[in-house]
């Protein structure tokens, strides 16, 4: 008799509470999940979701509560402890050990050692990963270096390494935010086999999608709080968007008409061996200019290359309509263009430092007179601009690294909307944001756009590029394929294009 039938939960987490200093961030939370079961566990960046997962896996200690495990309790008090008990995470925010292989992070802290030694049994610890990198059908080998990865990769290797723990319960922290959509298919296929061998797993997307293709269940918390739970069958778009920001979302692409102008960037020719070819494009003032394609088609790379990250090989940028040199970030940044990174933990943020200190970094020259800073001006106008995106957070001084990816993300693109720039480029702005967030992103790019700044964004989500683009251009395999006004622009048409179609074809 399965453990439903027995109303008998695999975990039951009762009245938890956590508070952080004065800040109360769980109000008695009630959790239920059983044998062989999906739960979606749902809600808006800061509503308590990975509090009460790091309580779970004993990254935390909740202040009152009860956890039971198949009908007993228990004490959670460490992560080796909840993996002991059969409880492992797939964690959002990757922390790979870069100059180590595969095969040790995958069996860091429980490596196979000879009797009476500390030695490895290096043989059959690689032999073990490629059987599971086999099994994932990921085309990697065991001794290759996690720096030699791309932030897909890194991600299989998480879901490897959580599933290969055996565990009875597996928490996975938004899994698919940087797959494919064959891996992301792959990852569907092993929750599948994981059900089917009585595995739990709790389950955290913002991606609607993935919910109702992968959940039996579903339950809400808003600040801090329990509002319901109940059947995938039960459930609505609408109704869950509700439950989880309090409020209907009429319109979650409120894209504005702004005044189009004259040609602020232009791209001629662009080229980097292996990476993109003839690339040539142009964004005009108060425009947003999607651009979409399939992972690898090299849309990240191109947009590097301009914003100085990276080097190309040859080709031209042109910045109202004189030609600059972008030799590294402070070139693009002194001529007025602006970049928040897919990648924010690398290329964003300083996760040690304050909100405030963050916010400020990229024009410091705005609140110094000399050699002095004016404090006050700088916490003014960082905090307004954190109001504004409803950043959650204890005060401006708390620091980035404690927040939620989403709010994290909203400390980025603060950054930018303090400076102004001509040119703003967003490389996947939403990824790992909630529903209500993410509406807060499009209204400030309407908004931004509408004061003339020239706006490309970079989007896997099809929805997205087509609710909020004047203008997108396709690339597949390094190449542009396609370019499409708002008005004629239809998912099969971008796919079309994604995909290696042409416009002559």
């Amino acid at each position: 008799m399965a453990q439903e039938e027995k109303n008998v939960p695999l975990l039951k987490m009762s009245n938890i509470e956590k508070s952080f200093q004065s800040v109360k961030v769980l109000k008695n939370v009630k959790l239920e999940l059983y044998e062989g079961k999906v739960l979606a566990l749902m809600g808006e960046n800061g509503a308590g979701k990975s509090t009460l997962m790091n309580i779970l896996m004993g990254n935390y200690h909740m202040d009152a509560g009860e956890i039971e495990l198949e009908g007993k309790p228990v004490l959670i008090q460490s992560p080796i402890m909840a993996l002991r008990l059969g409880i492992s995470m797939i964690y959002q925010e990757l922390n790979p050990i870069l100059d180590m292989t595969i095969a040790e992070n995958i069996f860091l802290n429980r490596e196979n050692t000879f009797v009476h030694t500390n030695f490895v049994k290096e043989k059959y610890v690689n032999q073990e990963t490629d059987r599971l990198l086999q099994q994932f059908d990921v085309a990697r080998k065991a001794t290759d270096k996690m720096k030699e990865l791309s932030v897909a990769e890194c991600q299989m290797i998480e879901i490897i390494k959580a599933v290969s723990y055996h565990s009875k319960i597996i928490i996975m922290d938004e899994p698919t935010s940087s797959l494919s959509s064959d891996e992301e298919e792959k990852l569907f296929s092993t929750i599948r086999d994981l059900k089917a061998q009585g595995v739990g797993i709790i389950y955290i997307s913002h991606r609607m999608e993935e919910i109702f293709n992968i959940a039996d269940n579903v339950m809400v918390l808003r600040d801090g709080e329990f509002i319901t739970s109940e059947s995938i069958q039960n459930v609505t778009r609408a109704s869950l968007i509700k439950n989880m920001v309090g409020r209907e979302l009429s319109d979650m692409y409120p894209k504005t008409k702004c005044e189009i102008g004259e040609t602020i960037l232009e791209i001629k020719d662009f080229n980097r061996k292996d990476m993109f070819h003839n690339i040539s494009f142009q964004v005009k003032k108060g425009e947003i200019l999607g651009i979409s394609g399939l992972v690898g088609a090299g849309r990240s790379e191109v947009i590097k290359a301009i914003f100085g990250l990276d080097p190309y090989d040859s080709g031209q940028i042109f910045l109202k309509g004189k030609e600059v040199k972008i030799r590294n970030t402070q070139d693009a940044i002194q001529s007025g263009i602006a970049m928040v990174s897919e990648d924010r933990k690398a290329y964003g943020l300083i996760l040690c430092r304050s909100i405030n200190e963050n916010i400020s970094l990229a024009h410091m020259n705005q609140f110094c007179k000399g050699i002095f800073l004016n404090q006050k001006q700088e916490k003014k106008e960082c905090e307004s601009i954190a109001n504004r995106l409803n950043l959650k957070r204890r005060d401006m001084g708390q620091p980035t690294g404690d927040l939620s990816g989403g709010n994290q993300q909203k400390v980025v693109i603060a950054k930018w909307m303090l400076r102004q720039p001509d040119v703003l480029i967003l490389d996947e702005p939403t990824r790992g944001i909630d529903v209500g967030a993410k509406t807060e992103i499009y209204s400030m790019m309407c908004n931004l756009a509408s004061k003339g700044i020239a706006i490309i964004m970079i989007s896997s989500e099809l929805p997205e590029i087509l609710g909020m683009s004047d203008r997108i251009i396709v690339m597949h395999e390094g190449r542009l394929t396609g370019e499409l006004m708002r008005s004629e622009a239809t998912q099969e048409t971008v796919l079309y294009y994604a995909l290696g179609g042409k416009n002559n074809e």
